[in-house]
């Protein structure tokens, strides 16, 4: 099901935002990640992946630090994504309700 919202800009010209069209199949966390990094704050960067969304966010990063000749800058980034990779690849012994 595909909802659209109609709204009025400033200058009075309506326009269409689809939901459809606003969600994209690429997350926007692995780009938040290499920007905290890129301002040399790795600390925050390993904050936030070890909450990490999913397995899939992580091979994400992993994908755009390797693109960006970045892989191994970072020693504890790396371990960090591979400790959380782990984590989130382990079989879960007891899900909270």
């Amino acid at each position: 099901m595909i909802r659209s919202f109609h709204s009025a800009r400033a200058d009075n010209a309506p326009f269409t935002v689809s939901a459809k069209n606003s969600v994209s199949n690429s997350s926007s966390w692995p780009v938040k990640i290499m920007a905290l990094l890129r301002a040399g704050n790795p600390t925050a960067a390993i904050a936030q992946i070890r909450v990490a969304p999913s397995i899939r966010e992580l091979r994400a990063l992993e994908k755009a630090l390797a693109a960006a000749q970045l892989s191994g800058k970072w020693r504890d980034v790396d371990a960090a994504i591979t400790d959380s990779l782990q984590a989130l690849s382990a079989p879960r012994l007891h899900r909270s309700p």
